[in-house]
């Protein structure tokens, strides 16, 4: 059968419903199983954070502070390769061709295969030097080298069950996506006290219940494929190198790449900061600040994911009404479900903050800070679906853009400014007004989007 040939019945029934279901129905039985399986993917980090807070002790939490750069670093990898292939996933099943989509799939996990062994061999070579550059100091140093030696060896599954959760939901899976995310979460619970407290392993007990848990949930994902449960016809002739076909994932990709490595600059810049106007317990602070902040944005990652494969579907069968819709639909809903964890951060900060540590004085001073960190956290929300949005239709140039904006163009540079003014309290003021600078330029950019979209909608015969 030719490529670009009409697939069959059954595959058609597979996917079509990214066509045909009304909206919010749709955006919540993609977006929901999405936001679960980010929540769950951000409690790796969390509960690792928590049982080190309160088994080991502060220095130990600065140090998984220290250490998060680099995780964050080859996430940004996996997840550009996974967002940038989905996105074609979605649209070759939208035109009706899915050997190309099984073609873009094959060669991005081939890929990522590759690129983890480097990044895995670059880890351990440079390790010391790396955390040194992050920010560690001589009393944190310890902890994180324990850390760090056994989680880097766990980047292979990490990655790969990364891009796999992408490419399972580009196909209309959500809940399998999820699954793969829930496995590893359960395990990674279960092993953290065991090891930590049970066998008395400290920090290099949280590390291996880490890599324990992403390499279950890595086999689960993978063995979607080999147990047949794809939508997609993937077989072995399509994991092989094909240049063209990553040239266009690194280019969808690359809003998503520049998002994660920025928030590991930004790490990296924050941590530099706060040990120079705050010290380490500054460094501790931040590192709980950030490990709760993340159950708070990944669900919002998670359902602006959940409406990717929605708007590359309909984008490539030509539906701009329904494209529209779902812009219109995943910020609503996102921003809604932010502003559960917004009431935590204004409302019950010392408790949030008490799950790490059961010091009083770091408490206290904790809250404080979180108020700050998060005064318009719920306007992330219009800020990842516009740079998502432009992922899903294949137009990556403004992707790329939006995709900066909040690190590179607002943030990092109020991060670099505000502390020579204000010190350390220059530190927690830059996060709020990187949010509402950046969620400016995104509503902006969005609105002339939305009016293009309902002039094509009008042209093609669809509601305008």
């Amino acid at each position: 059968m030719p490529e670009s040939s009409t697939p069959p019945d059954g595959q058609r029934r597979k996917t079509d419903f990214l066509g045909r279901d009304a909206i919010f129905p749709l955006l919540l039985k993609m977006g929901l199983p999405a936001a679960v399986g980010m929540l769950v993917n951000a409690l790796y980090n969390v509960v690792d954070t928590i049982f080190v807070g309160q088994g080991v002790g502060p220095l130990a939490i600065a140090a998984l502070s220290i250490v998060f750069p680099l995780q964050t670093l080859v996430s940004a990898i996996a997840q550009a390769m996974g967002t940038g292939a989905a996105s074609i996933v979605s649209r070759r099943l939208g035109e009706k061709r899915p050997e190309e989509a099984a073609s873009a799939m094959g060669a991005t996990l081939a890929s990522v295969l590759v690129v983890n062994l480097v990044l895995v061999a670059l880890a351990f070579a440079f390790m010391e030097p790396l955390l040194a550059f992050f920010g560690a100091s001589p009393a944190i140093m310890p902890y994180a080298l324990e850390y760090t030696g056994i989680v880097a060896a766990g980047f292979f599954f990490f990655s790969l069950s990364l891009c796999a959760s992408n490419l399972v939901r580009s196909e209309g899976n959500a809940k399998a996506a999820m699954a793969g995310m829930v496995l590893g979460a359960i395990l990674n619970t279960g092993l953290d006290p065991l090891f930590i407290f049970g066998f008395g392993w400290g920090v290099r007990g949280a590390a291996l219940a880490t890599v324990l848990s992403q390499a279950a949930s890595c086999l689960y994902l993978l063995s979607h494929y080999l147990r047949g449960r794809s939508h997609v016809p993937l077989r072995p002739r399509h994991l092989r190198y094909r240049p063209a076909v990553l040239r266009e994932v690194a280019a969808l990709g690359a809003p998503t790449f520049v998002q994660s490595a920025g928030m590991s600059i930004l790490v990296l810049v924050a941590n530099h900061s706060l040990v120079r106007y705050g010290g380490d317990e500054a460094v501790t602070i931040y590192g709980m600040i950030t490990k709760f902040n993340m159950i708070i944005i990944l669900p919002i990652i998670g359902i602006v994911q959940g409406f990717q494969p929605i708007a590359g579907y309909n984008f490539g069968a030509r539906r701009f009404d329904r494209v529209r819709a779902s812009i219109t639909t995943a910020i609503a809903t996102a921003f809604a479900l932010s502003l559960f964890g917004y009431a935590v951060i204004q409302l019950a900060p010392r408790l949030a903050m008490s799950l790490f540590t059961p010091d009083p004085g770091l408490i206290a001073k904790s809250a404080r800070d979180f108020r700050i960190f998060g005064l318009f956290i719920p306007l992330a929300a219009v800020q990842i679906a516009g740079s998502t949005y432009f992922q899903a239709v294949g137009k990556p140039l403004q992707a790329f853009f939006l995709g900066i904006s909040r690190q590179f163009i607002v943030l990092i540079p109020l991060l670099l400014v505000l502390p020579r003014f204000l010190g350390l309290d220059g530190i927690w003021i830059a996060y709020p007004a990187a949010d509402l600078l950046s969620s400016s330029i995104t509503v902006g950019v969005l609105a002339r989007e939305l009016r293009r979209l309902g002039r094509a909608a009008s042209a093609a015969g669809g509601p305008a």
